[in-house]
């Protein structure tokens, strides 16, 4: 499958390593994809990544991506599945971009167009693509209103090496608030554990 990233950071980067790995075509995007060579993976401009995507996955920082998507133009991502990972925080991550939505339902609400599905925001980079590295098995979240963007999103989290027993479907692009709200949760486990690699697990009742 054909992805392109949108973003070169950490997140983007770990991301199209692990794709790359399962065998998908990968192209990271840039504003300026001339100052962002020897990253070992292949990088174009927006524009250029939208039109080579099969699944275009937002690894923008939360506060930009709306602006930087506008830029790319509604056209540019009809009928694209867009996965989006993004959370709008402040310089001192303290506080949401979104405190009263999400940026997924933003995204949605502005490229009706475009299925949305938001997922692997509750988790860093390493875990993002190596599931298997924590002490034991964790869940991440799927959140969005078509099923087939979100079907075609549990294969790739699939290749990343999450099983379907760990992917949970929590319903449509308005509950990404809650994943996009567990930010704030996450900087406390983090400086509780002094680590950013961890995860959770969802862990239901036990039947009789």
């Amino acid at each position: 499958m054909r992805i392109g990233l949108l973003g070169t950071g950490h997140v983007a980067r770990a991301l199209a390593q692990g794709w790359s790995a399962a065998g998908h075509d990968v192209l990271l995007g840039s504003r300026r994809p001339a100052e962002r060579t020897g990253l070992g993976l292949p990088v174009a401009g927006l524009g250029e990544t939208a039109a080579h995507a099969e699944v275009l996955v937002n690894a923008t920082p939360g506060n930009v991506s709306l602006d930087l998507l506008r830029a790319l133009g509604a056209p540019a991502l009809a009928g694209t599945v867009l996965v989006d990972v993004g959370v709008g925080l402040s310089d001192d991550y303290t506080e949401l971009s979104h405190p009263n939505s999400s940026l997924a339902e933003q995204i949605q609400e502005a490229f009706p167009q475009t299925p949305v599905v938001k997922t692997l925001c509750t988790m860093d980079s390493t875990a993002m693509i190596a599931p298997g590295s924590l002490d034991g098995p964790s869940t991440v979240f799927l959140s969005g209103d078509d099923a087939e963007a979100k079907r075609t999103t549990g294969r790739l989290l699939t290749d990343l090496g999450w099983p379907e027993s760990s992917q949970l479907d929590i319903g449509g692009i308005t509950t990404a608030r809650g994943q996009e709200h567990f930010a704030l949760l996450f900087m406390g486990i983090a400086n509780g554990l002094g680590s950013h690699t961890f995860n959770i697990k969802v862990v239901p009742r036990t039947t009789a």
